[in-house]
């Protein structure tokens, strides 16, 4: 009777020590920081290339002991302080493809603005393994999270973290390459990373984006090969919850994978027009 007594004093502590940092939040002033982790919600998503953003998030709420567990604007979300500022640390629950209509509702709420409070983070395979690059603007760069993030907020006028998980290998389906886990050899890179973006959120929450960039975007990033005339090269949607793993599937080069008559996957192209790729590399020296 007395552990139980004891466990539930110690749950009652807990609980409260949690609506203090809450109710302090609420009272702060000045500016609120949107952080956002993209992903997909299901376990089985979990520890996969595409959910790096949901991994970089928890990592983040560890070091500042931030609880992410509020359900609301189609995520779960916590409240919290990093280096001072205070901030929402976000996973939406929409599905990647849907992210945008989470982070459009809840920068609404707080009355945000997407270019001076919002980071994203999101995995990128144009990066090798461990990578990590900070924009300050910047297309989606075939991602559909962040261009579903670009639709609802109708802005490319926003930070993000872009987290290299490697390209493909040619024999891969590129679905299952990023639905795939990371291989010890590159968790270990992946753990640095991670380590890296926790301390690239401190710095742009308090010194602002150029110092991060500075930092971390000495490295130049890893160059997809050149495409061949009239070739495509693929991109994976992240419609990837309707996707059935092990099924038949055909792949139509850079357009789409089907994987029976009732699940379609929307491939896009990774490889952007000049035009595209000069505006990805000016948003670069930003």
């Amino acid at each position: 009777m007395g552990e139980i007594q004891g466990s539930r004093g110690r749950s009652d502590r807990m609980f409260g020590l949690w609506k203090k940092r809450k109710d302090d939040w609420e009272r702060g002033g000045g500016k609120v920081y949107c952080i956002v982790g993209l992903g997909n919600p299901e376990k089985k998503y979990e520890n996969t290339r595409h959910n790096i953003g949901f991994d970089v998030i928890d990592a983040l709420a560890e070091k500042y002991s931030i609880a992410v567990r509020e359900r609301g604007f189609k995520a779960l979300f916590g409240k919290g302080v990093i280096e001072g500022q205070r901030v929402l640390l976000v996973k939406p629950q929409t599905y990647m493809n849907l992210s945008g209509e989470s982070v459009r509702e809840i920068t609404d709420y707080y009355k945000m603005d997407a270019e001076e409070d919002l980071i994203v983070i999101s995995d990128d395979i144009s990066l090798e393994v461990g990578r990590i690059r900070i924009r300050k603007r910047g297309s989606a760069g075939g991602h559909n999270g962040l261009k579903n993030i670009i639709k609802h907020l109708g802005t490319e006028q926003f930070m993000r973290i872009r987290m290299g998980v490697g390209e493909k290998p040619e024999e891969w389906d590129l679905v299952d390459y990023v639905l795939g886990h990371f291989p010890k050899e590159e968790r270990e890179k992946m753990d640095q990373g991670m380590k890296d973006a926790v301390a690239a959120v401190g710095i742009m929450v308090t010194e602002g984006p150029d110092k991060a960039m500075n930092v971390y975007n000495k490295k130049k990033a890893k160059k997809p090969a050149a495409a061949e005339p009239g070739e495509r090269t693929e991109t994976v949607s992240a419609d990837v919850h309707q996707r059935k793993a092990d099924a038949g599937r055909t792949v139509e080069s850079g357009m789409h994978i089907t994987a029976d008559t009732d699940t379609e996957r929307d491939v896009h192209k990774m490889a952007e027009k000049s035009s595209k790729e000069k505006e990805d590399k000016t948003a670069d020296r930003d």
